[in-house]
């Protein structure tokens, strides 16, 4: 076993790495956000999930405004280091929208379909 290093990781030209959180529990697939080195570190630091926003260009612990956290469970490195997979405990909806997760539109033969409505 050997330390971990966040600038290891094969970051875009942005200096972020998609990272993905999935339940730790039922293994849904919860949401895809970025992460820079820092937010990194400090998801490993804290145990609470911090993510970069392209949008704002600053750092986001998920739950602290809206109160759905997610906590770390588990962070793993792809074979190419280029994207992370994040198991977590999610507390009410990962989804911005409300929803328990972002992926709640299914396509099938050309037509969407709602899935889930909204937990809030």
């Amino acid at each position: 076993m050997s330390a971990f290093d966040p600038n290891s990781l094969k970051f875009n030209d942005q200096g972020l790495i998609p990272a993905i959180a999935q339940d730790a529990t039922s293994y849904e697939v919860l949401m895809m956000a970025w992460m820079n080195a820092e937010a990194v570190s400090r998801t490993l630091e804290t145990g609470r999930v911090t993510y970069w926003s392209r949008s704002r260009q600053s750092f986001w612990v998920k739950g602290d405004t809206s109160g759905h956290v997610q906590d770390l469970v588990s962070l793993r490195v792809d074979c190419d280091r280029d994207c992370l997979l994040m198991l977590v405990h999610q507390t009410g909806a990962a989804c911005h929208t409300g929803r328990r997760t972002c992926f709640y539109t299914d396509v099938t033969d050309g037509s969407e379909v709602e899935l889930m409505a909204p937990m809030i």
